[in-house]
């Protein structure tokens, strides 16, 4: 997906409802989202006051919930949104910001890793005292 908004007036819109069942958020979320500047484009209304969503905002939010769930800052999510709505020439400081929490990301997964594999070998350890249908060597804070 390009960081850019969809203009095309013949684009599918969408009510908030069926933009939240394709992008797993809540309606209280998206309107969250909306309110916190977190779109690239404004969001269009019926006449009725009932906002429609394009796939282009879809595919945005679906990205924002990725950077979200990964841990991506609030901020920092705000302000990717504005440096994509501000268009073109800042690309840099979107690569920077998306570099630096890649970095965390990555960070993170090194520090879940290393969990695991302290997991992993308790579980081995208590699959082999159980298997031989002892507790020595098991931790008893009673003892």
């Amino acid at each position: 997906m390009s960081d850019t908004t969809n203009t095309d007036a013949g684009a599918q819109e969408l009510s908030i409802g069926e933009v939240a069942a394709r992008t797993g958020l809540s309606v209280h979320a998206l309107r969250f989202y909306e309110r916190e500047g977190l779109l690239v484009g404004p969001v269009r209304r019926t006449s009725g006051g009932r906002r429609r969503y394009t796939s282009v905002d879809v595919e945005w939010l679906l990205i924002c919930v990725k950077l979200r769930e990964s841990g991506m800052p609030l901020a920092d999510l705000e302000h990717f949104a504005e440096l994509v709505r501000n268009g073109p020439g800042n690309e840099a400081e979107r690569l920077a910001l998306l570099d630096a929490h890649r970095r965390r990301v990555d960070a993170q997964i090194q520090a879940l890793e290393e969990c695991r594999s302290v997991i992993t070998w308790k579980v081995g350890v208590y699959t082999e005292h159980l298997a031989r249908g002892e507790a020595d060597g098991l931790w008893d804070p009673t003892a």
